[in-house]
């Protein structure tokens, strides 16, 4: 059984029986953000089935969720796979953060704010250094601009950056060295953290516009040289 199908195994429990779809959606959609399963996977209808014990009917239908949401790829007569970004999908995906995560701090209103959340994603990553743990390392990079964007209090957007995340997460789980790429944010995290405590979101804004244009330019030169 592969990493990502003993994951989902474990994962069983946690499913109620109301809105079952949408529960498996949301444990693969986690799953696939972990890197559980990595870029170019196929997957399994038949041992995701097996594993979280739910029907054809419902692995189909998540399947169709999150290949709307461009996490997965259905090729003709060859199955489901995870997707691998392009340059183009990566582009698109910074162009939407830095509307979305900008004009969050920009309409923040007046502080003190609301920083208990970013506090704890930093702090997640700096015990993630400390263990050599690269993966949670790049997963508290992703909770903290998700608490972020949370500042703006609005589920919508909450929800449609999750799954731009999500999707984004994909191209850095094709990285060869995790550790070189999400060291330098976790001080670029730490500085806006900081910048929004004095109540400067302008300045913070300012620093998130740099921060995102030197993040794309990496992610773009990853996912050329990939293709």
């Amino acid at each position: 059984m592969s990493p990502g199908m003993d994951q989902l195994a474990r994962d069983k429990d946690l499913l109620g029986r109301s809105s079952i779809t949408e529960r498996v959606t949301d444990l693969l959609r986690t799953r696939i953000g972990e890197g559980r399963f990595k870029p170019g996977e196929k997957l399994s209808e038949d041992e995701i089935c097996t594993a979280l014990g739910v029907s054809r009917n419902t692995v189909r239908e998540a399947f169709r969720l999150l290949t709307h949401e461009r996490l997965l790829a259905h090729e003709l007569n060859r199955g489901v796979f995870v997707r691998r970004p392009s340059s183009a999908d990566i582009a698109d995906i910074y162009r939407m953060r830095m509307l979305v995560e900008c004009a969050v701090l920009r309409c923040l209103g007046d502080p003190p704010f609301a920083l208990e959340g970013l506090a704890a994603a930093a702090d997640d990553g700096d015990k993630a250094v400390a263990a050599q743990d690269w993966a949670a390392l790049g997963a508290a990079n992703f909770h903290f601009h998700r608490e972020l964007i949370a500042l703006a209090g609005i589920r919508r957007i909450d929800e449609t950056m999750r799954s731009v995340l999500a999707e984004l997460r994909l191209a850095f789980h094709c990285v060869d060295d995790p550790r070189a790429l999400h060291i330098p944010y976790l001080g670029l995290n730490r500085t806006l953290l900081e910048t929004l405590r004095t109540g400067d979101a302008d300045l913070a804004e300012r620093q998130l516009r740099d921060y995102l244009d030197d993040s794309r330019t990496t992610m773009e030169r990853t996912a050329s040289s990939g293709e």
